[in-house]
Order: structure tokens, then sequence, then C-alpha cells
């Protein structure tokens, strides 16, 4: 797993189209590390990676977070 360091800033407000408990966890924690791997996911959020990867498609989809190589991360 990637070593993942919490910003101490201020996060952003939660987009409103985010209407489900999960994809606003998987957001928030994009959110506050700057990104991560579907299998970071999977292990820090204690998520089954299927619904990890159906959130994160989700996400992709409504243009919230981009994929970088292996990690997704917020799109600003």
């Amino acid at each position: 797993m990637m070593e993942q360091q919490l910003t101490t800033e201020q996060l952003e407000p939660m987009p409103a189209e985010l209407e489900s408990p999960q994809g606003k966890l998987v957001y928030l924690y994009l959110d506050a590390t700057g990104g991560a791997t579907a299998t970071d996911l999977n292990e820090a959020l204690a998520m089954k990676k299927i619904s990890v990867l159906s959130v994160l498609n989700s996400l992709s989809g409504q243009g919230l977070v981009e994929k970088d190589g292996d990690v997704y991360v917020p799109r600003d």
C-alpha cells in the first residue's frame, strides 16, 4: 500500500452532485490524500474492490476524479 499523507489544509467543499455515501467517502479520501490507487482505497476504506471500482467509474463519469496512471486524483 502506498504511504498516504493527510493534508492539514482546509479541504474544498464536497461537490453537490455527490449523493451516495460511498461516493462521498471515496471522494473525501482522494481529496484528503491527493490521490490513491483502487487497491489503496480498497484497503484503507475496507470496501470491496468491485465497489471501489464502481464508485471510481461513477466519479470519473461525473468529471470529479481522473486517472493518472494507476492513481485516481480529484479533479480541480
